[in-house]
């Protein structure tokens, strides 16, 4: 299991970065991206934080632990620049918050991170098939949230990126302990979104090679 989308206390999650990350390694996660919410306000402090804990600490726990951000309520117009400046600070993964139905986030929002070129759209909502083809072509994955609310459109998503070939990856956005599931509701609800078995094994494999590519 890997878990890309996490959230500590330097956001809106309960745990300090070394509680998040050990209860996930004792929860079976074999890697873990902490990707607090942020704004030009708050990105540079976030990221040097997290990013001191990983040189740090993250070699002593049995996990691969990454350092990230997710880019949230950002204009559409300024994410571009947010993101690459997100990874000129370090940031290893940058995720997008997405159009989620649950929030008030900007149209445009998804289509902005796409061409900006995100690692991973979170909890997109109602995705269209011109973001998901543009998904495939700048290699941005798609998320498959275990997180309620998030959680509505995910068959949505699930249907568009089969149909056009995106790459899908299942991630928790975790705020609090309680969110690390275990492997069976994580596979119960990548199949409950349309999922193949194998199709849920591929979201895993699609996210080892975000993992691998982001720690070189």
């Amino acid at each position: 299991m890997i878990d890309l989308h996490t959230h500590t206390i330097f956001s809106d999650g309960e745990l300090i970065p070394a509680e998040l990350v050990r209860r996930a390694e004792v929860a079976g996660y074999k890697a873990i991206c902490m990707t607090d919410h942020a704004d030009e306000s708050t990105m540079y402090h976030t990221l040097e934080n997290i990013l001191r804990f990983v040189s740090k600490h993250g070699h002593f726990f049995d996990i691969n632990v990454m350092a990230g951000v997710e880019l949230t309520h950002v204009p559409p117009a300024l994410i571009a620049g947010m993101v690459q400046d997100a990874r000129k600070a370090g940031a290893q993964v940058v995720v997008m918050h997405g159009e989620t139905p649950v929030e008030p986030v900007a149209p445009g929002t998804n289509l902005a991170a796409i061409e900006a070129g995100v690692d991973v759209l979170a909890h997109p909502g109602l995705i269209t098939d011109e973001e998901v083809k543009l998904a495939v072509e700048k290699g941005v994955a798609l998320e498959i949230t275990t997180r309620g609310g998030h959680s509505y459109t995910n068959g949505h998503v699930a249907a568009l990126a089969r149909k056009h070939g995106a790459k899908l990856v299942v991630n928790n956005d975790a705020h609090a302990p309680r969110d690390l599931i275990g492997k069976d509701l994580r596979k119960t609800i990548a199949l409950g979104a349309g999922l193949t078995v194998q199709e849920y094994r591929q979201t895993e494999s699609n996210a080892w090679e975000i993992v691998q590519r982001c720690m070189k």
